[in-house]
């Protein structure tokens, strides 16, 4: 029995930000391994399994979009949420005073499809069984029934996923014209290598706690008349 997917999904925008852009957001013109990992683990996350992408397939034309965006400079630190929780503080910001208007360069009109696994990562529930059929079964029910337990996005959550849908096979013929030939993407985010290696880092799985620290890893794919081997890259990665 195979235990992979085949989903395709849909969304007016997209952002997959590139980290070399600072301030301003520029996305790259694919999504990242890691940002569809996010979109998956959106429909269905256990900490005992990894997804791991196999093949994006681009089916729409790469289309960009200047925008300007308000965004505020500074966050609620979770040390003040908590003490207003006590109440002895206030925990809270004025977006008028923290206000900064920022240009982001989006992709619109985008539809991807996906192709994607998962493996055991050997931590384990003492209570579930947490065997590989249960979780496929479980994924396999949550895309049909289109159930998830936060909003799936196009790498930044301003961006939401209109559409996702399970399917047998793709339809090829559908890739744009556009995008016939072979496309150097250059080095591209792969996935963010945190030290923990997705461990509470003090042992407590009720109550954890995980490490920031972590590791940028990137790799070289092409495009090939639309579509993306990411499986085949893999191996060139760089740390």
């Amino acid at each position: 029995m195979s235990y992979g997917f085949k989903i395709i999904v849909e969304g007016d925008y997209a952002l997959y930000t590139r980290p070399e852009s600072k301030v301003e957001r520029v996305s790259y013109d694919v999504p990242t391994p890691s940002a569809l990992e996010g979109l998956i683990k959106s429909v269905y996350w256990k900490p005992a399994i990894q997804y791991r992408i196999q093949r994006i397939i681009v089916f729409n034309p790469i289309r960009f979009l200047n925008v300007r965006r308000n965004e505020v400079k500074s966050k609620i630190s979770l040390s003040k949420v908590k003490m207003q929780m006590k109440g002895n503080n206030s925990a809270e910001i004025f977006a008028s005073e923290e206000r900064s208007q920022r240009a982001s360069m989006l992709l619109r009109d985008v539809k991807y499809g996906i192709e994607f696994c998962f493996d055991l990562t050997g931590f384990q529930s003492e209570k579930d069984d947490e065997g590989v059929k249960k979780h496929y079964n479980i994924l396999k029910r949550r895309l049909e029934k289109g159930q998830c337990f936060r909003q799936p996005c196009l790498g930044m959550k301003e961006f939401a996923v209109s559409k996702i849908a399970l399917v047998e096979d793709f339809d090829y013929y559908k890739i744009s014209p556009e995008l016939k030939g072979t496309m150097d993407l250059g080095y591209m985010l792969y996935r963010m290598k945190f030290k923990d290696g997705g461990s509470p880092i003090n042992g407590d799985w009720e109550n954890p706690k995980f490490s920031d620290d972590a590791d940028p890893i990137f790799y070289h794919p092409y495009m090939v008349d639309g579509i993306i081997d990411v499986e085949k890259y893999v191996g060139e990665m760089i740390c």
